[in-house]
């Protein structure tokens, strides 16, 4: 698996501390978005549908610190818009690695060879570069020619300069299995840590609400692209626990936890995931405690949360898991892999 020893050891014992404490909701990782700003208009994405108001605030290194420091995740996420667009966002991730947390700065890498100079390599930071496909694919995914291969020849650059690389895919209804295999093949010629991988779901300020998949879709989708993989016939490396991808493709039934994917930004903590857009809490204590979480996930019956797969709600779920005596091997059995 893409997902370093030491970030397993340390992310483990913190989900077993909270564990010792009695906490039943913590988060896991905290999805910091310092703007919405973005360089690009994918059509599965709504962050730039946001008010041209909204469009230019952005956090300071300050916000991002002490939303960090108040939430208390051991991984941060910083997607966006597009991060690199932030004028300090050097500055924001030698503080969050200074803290010593697993830091994924989300990009569509178009503004990251150029700006590479700005960070150091670190087990703790890991550039997590969007990619949809292979190269018409993916252009086409993000409405603009020439981005994958600026991407890939990013990824190459990261990698020669000794810093951690992942990808990041989103896969919609319409998928083609065999494409998607012959594009993992491609990304672990790149030699990248991990990819990244997530069902494209209904993300309500986003343009295109036609080519999200439904629950059945995505088990019998994932089946089918990582059928190789798990047949032993693929050695892809993925960035994820692999009780995640059994319950993609329908090996695991899970709840989705949404409190372990908290997002922050301009606007506040939103309520209650990023997927939904139901307002924002001023501080991390009132969206854990105010927020009615019976009302969310599949077993509340909530219509928006039928369908959902999504990583940010369920990977939670299964690094929970992962430390019941019964799961422990498979998990370090993925691990290892």
């Amino acid at each position: 698996m893409g997902i370093s020893l030491k970030q397993a050891i340390e992310v483990g014992s913190y989900i077993v501390s909270q564990r010792m404490k009695g906490r039943k909701r913590f988060p896991l990782v905290l999805m910091l978005e310092p703007l919405f700003r973005c360089n690009l208009a994918c059509n599965g994405c709504g962050k730039i549908q946001h008010p041209l108001e909204v469009l230019r605030q952005h956090l300071s290194p300050a916000d991002c610190f002490n939303a960090v420091e108040e939430c208390g995740a051991p991984i941060v996420s910083i997607p966006g818009g597009e991060p690199l667009l932030h004028p300090q966002i050097d500055e924001i991730v030698a503080g969050l690695v200074a803290r010593r947390k697993f830091v994924y700065l989300c990009s569509n890498a178009i503004l990251l060879e150029k700006n590479l100079h700005k960070f150091k390599p670190s087990p703790y930071l890991t550039f997590s570069i969007h990619l949809d496909g292979l190269r018409e694919h993916h252009d086409k995914c993000v409405d603009r020619e020439g981005v994958f291969d600026t991407a890939v020849q990013a990824i190459k650059a990261a990698k020669a300069q000794g810093f951690r690389v992942t990808t990041n895919t989103t896969i919609f209804e319409g998928a083609d299995p065999q494409e998607m295999q012959e594009f993992f093949d491609f990304v672990s010629t790149l030699g990248v840590d991990g990819m990244m991988v997530s069902p494209g779901y209904s993300y309500e300020w986003a343009p295109d609400q036609d080519h999200f998949l439904k629950r059945e879709q995505t088990k019998a989708l994932f089946r089918e692209i990582l059928a190789p993989y798990r047949q032993g016939k693929k050695n892809w490396i993925f960035n994820h626990n692999p009780l995640f991808l059994d319950f993609l493709v329908g090996e695991k039934d899970y709840e989705c936890t949404p409190w372990g994917s908290p997002s922050y930004s301009v606007l506040g903590w939103q309520k209650p995931c990023y997927l939904l857009n139901e307002g924002h809490y001023k501080t991390f204590n009132e969206l854990l405690e105010s927020t009615d979480w019976d009302q969310y996930g599949r077993a509340s019956g909530n219509p928006k949360c039928q369908d959902c797969m999504v990583h940010c709600g369920y990977e939670p779920t299964a690094a929970v898991d992962a430390l019941q005596p019964a799961n422990m091997g498979r998990a370090m059995a993925g691990l290892f892999s």
